[in-house]
């Protein structure tokens, strides 16, 4: 029992000594549970739907009235003369309440709302099926006996040839870059300070600059391999309709570059490579679970999303998706210049930092 008890005792030691070990069994579980708690906590989040009333009329009026009084919905009321598609792109789901509806009430002819929705957040999607097929029921019930007059037809605000496969591809696709990028420069940075390497390049007319731009077209080059195998699987298997484009392509570069000045930062503070490991995940996964990677930001609280909109990771995915799904290349561009800005700056960091003979 005693040298049961004593290798006990050596195995706690040897696991408080691995910083690596006990960021994967304390620190990450607790990462997880504030995260996806946070997401999923519900709290104050409320339904968001847009509604259009092109019939003005009092009947429509009272409808709309009606819904907002409900307390899971937050009702945003779309002008006549809107385009119900931008703000559907914009916050995901709008109601449309065509001309004639208080006639067909009066009459009791059957007539379609319009629901709009945009495939890309098919999380909240379903909500807002489910609240406005509740709504609609409760309304048919009390009017008409519960027979189906007032119904409601979907539109998307892409083409439907889309699928939400075709929408989460670009954030597996930015997910890789950034975790690939990150975790491979903490990687060479310590092994080459570890064996020595770094001391050496000192006494080579190899700058700072040169090695670190170097590096990060390593990590181009990977990061070029994964797109094109994540597009070619999901073109065979799922036969997705995203396209590579100069804009995605671009993003790709900002976002490779931007990453790996990252890593490069992680590893000048951190000596050894569980502490490093440790230090790279607890800046990857929250955002890998907040950038919208997984998760359509509408469906988060309002303070998480605004803390998803200063990582990088975020506007790397919008980029992608509005080069390669939506070809909105106003805003492709915008996500650009913000990536592209913020990899320049690392990128200065990092050669500022980085001192061989300090190594």
């Amino acid at each position: 029992m005693r040298a049961i008890i004593k290798d006990f005792e050596l195995s706690i030691k040897n696991w408080y000594r691995n910083k690596a070990a006990v960021f994967w069994t304390v620190a990450f579980p607790v990462l997880l549970i504030l995260i996806f708690g946070a997401i999923f906590s519900g709290g104050e989040q409320k339904i968001l739907l847009g509604i259009q009333d092109l019939d003005n009329s009092f009947a429509s009026k009272a409808f709309i009235e009606n819904i907002s009084k409900i307390e899971i919905v937050d009702v945003k009321i779309i002008k006549a003369d809107e385009d119900i598609k931008e703000f559907v792109k914009e916050h995901g789901a709008a109601l449309q309440i065509p001309k004639g509806f208080q006639d067909a009430l009066i009459n009791k002819e059957e007539i379609n709302l319009t629901l709009y929705l945009d495939p890309s957040k098919e999380t909240t999607n379903s909500a807002v099926r489910t609240f406005v097929a509740n709504v609609l029921n409760e309304l048919n019930i009390r009017l008409n006996n519960g027979r189906n007059y007032i119904r409601c037809k979907e539109e998307s605000v892409v083409s439907k040839e889309y699928e939400y496969i075709d929408f989460f591809i670009p954030g597996v696709i930015g997910m890789t870059i950034m975790t690939s990028a990150i975790y491979g420069s903490v990687e060479i940075n310590l092994k080459y300070r570890k064996r020595g390497i770094l001391k050496k390049l000192l006494t080579t007319p190899l700058k700072r600059s040169y090695w670190i731009f170097a590096k990060m077209l390593y990590f181009l080059f990977l990061a070029f391999l994964s797109t094109f195998i994540i597009v070619g699987v999901g073109k065979l298997v799922f036969d997705t309709k995203i396209t590579l484009n100069l804009f995605s392509l671009l993003t790709i570069i900002s976002a490779s570059f931007a990453f790996t000045g990252i890593g490069m930062l992680i590893a000048r503070f951190v000596n050894e490579e569980e502490s490093a490991d440790s230090a790279a995940s607890a800046i990857i996964f929250p955002m890998m679970f907040l950038a919208g990677t997984f998760f359509p930001l509408e469906m988060m609280p309002s303070y998480l999303q605004i803390f998803a909109k200063i990582l990088p990771l975020y506007y790397v995915n919008e980029g992608l998706r509005n080069a390669m799904i939506f070809r909105d290349f106003h805003k492709s561009l915008l996500n650009l210049a913000i990536i592209s800005i913020f990899a320049i700056i690392v990128f200065i960091m990092g050669t500022i930092i980085t001192k061989w003979e300090e190594d």
